[in-house]
């Protein structure tokens, strides 16, 4: 990966103003009073309100930025993504868009010398998936799937303590992830282009479980799209690992993130919703651990932004890959494959692939646009977690 120079400033453009977009220019900006060389220079919507600036959507996690969002004299606005592409003042793109233009997207990005952050999930298919890892694989672009909790405060603590063995074994680890439908854009309703809670919000957890404990050799997952439990099964792994995730609460009922892990010398409970929101239980006593303020939105941007400059191959092998990208959709594969079958599914190799795979997407499941045909995807926000 090429070093800029000492002095260059990372120019960032963000494609697609939803939750997510504002969500990732607060974190741009947050990296940049955090003393990071970087700066907004360009945005693409096709809402003129949105590319002046005054960007309102929802998600589930706190996120986004005031009312204003941006300065526009100071940015360019830009209404479709080839333009932005285009422009040689961008060095970084964020694509924050709908789920089925993620690929086209990324892989112009990348043809275009960018590098390339990109929102979660990748595609629904993992071949989909495999056609940006393998176009990664060739650039000396950074490419990285935004899987924000290996940034979350109280997750990556959680990763330590179970590789440092730091509380004795794992025995088991609990997952939940649920809340009201949302209820901001019909897109999500579509299976066919959100795959539901199950890709949409589910993946959060099954990317953090693979980077904790590598591919699962089995798993089986119990609900539906909209709402599933899944337990997983590793070889030398935990004797139990499950994760919940859904979209079938009240939005009185508010967002849920936790997970409890039993260690044989201590529990740990995390809990988005308790201030204090990790406790660790050892025999009598509770211990809360203090975590930092910053968002995982804004440790994935910033921790982006360092392995761009700093041209460190070690950098950049720490942050998500799009072959990790890949491995999980794969084993969300199994997860739909499984719900469908209501059966275990076994896996292979160091991905998780099932071994009967899936018939490949029919048409309602396609990508919907590419680049290059004569309607491109338009720079449409997403606004979720």
């Amino acid at each position: 990966m090429q070093r800029p120079h000492a002095s260059d400033e990372i120019r960032i453009g963000v494609i697609g103003l939803g939750f997510m977009g504002r969500t990732h220019v607060a974190a741009i900006d947050s990296a940049r009073r955090a003393g990071l060389p970087c700066r907004l220079v360009a945005v693409c919507d096709g809402d003129e309100r949105r590319r002046r600036g005054e960007s309102v959507a929802a998600g589930n996690l706190g996120g986004g930025a005031a009312e204003r969002l941006f300065d526009p004299a100071a940015v360019r606005g830009f209404a479709e993504p080839e333009a932005l592409l285009e422009d040689d003042g961008v060095d970084l793109v964020n694509i924050c868009t709908w789920t089925d233009s993620h690929v086209p997207l990324a892989l112009a990005a990348l043809a275009a010398g960018k590098h390339v952050i990109v929102e979660k999930p990748v595609a629904l298919q993992s071949a989909q998936v495999r056609r940006v890892a393998e176009a990664a694989a060739k650039s000396d672009r950074l490419c990285m799937p935004a899987m924000c909790m290996r940034w979350w405060p109280g997750w990556p603590w959680l990763r330590d303590a179970i590789r440092a063995g730091r509380y004795g074994p794992l025995r088991s680890a609990s997952f939940t992830r649920i809340g009201p439908a949302p209820g901001w854009n019909d897109f999500y309703a579509d299976e066919s282009r959100s795959g539901g809670a199950l890709f949409d919000l589910h993946v959060h957890d099954v990317d953090f479980i693979r980077w904790c404990f590598g591919a699962p050799s089995s798993l089986c997952a119990g609900g539906d799209a909209r709402h599933l439990s899944a337990s997983f099964r590793f070889a030398g792994g935990p004797l139990l690992v499950v994760a919940e995730g859904g979209w079938s609460l009240q939005p009185a009922a508010g967002f849920r993130m936790r997970y409890l892990a039993c260690f044989e010398e201590a529990t740990v409970e995390f809990d988005l919703a308790r201030p204090g929101a990790l406790l660790v239980h050892c025999g009598e006593r509770t211990e809360s651990i203090a975590l930092e303020g910053r968002s995982g939105y804004e440790g994935e941007v910033m921790a982006a932004i360092a392995a761009i400059r700093s041209g460190v191959v070690e950098e950049r092998a720490a942050l998500p890959t799009m072959e990790d990208a890949l491995a999980v959709t794969e084993i969300l594969e199994a997860e739909r494959a499984s719900l469908r079958s209501g059966t275990a599914v076994e896996l292979d190799g160091p991905h998780g692939r099932a071994r009967s795979q899936e018939p490949a997407a029919d048409a309602a499941e396609r990508p919907h646009g590419a680049l290059g045909r004569r309607t491109p995807p338009r720079a449409e926000p997403r606004g979720r977690a």
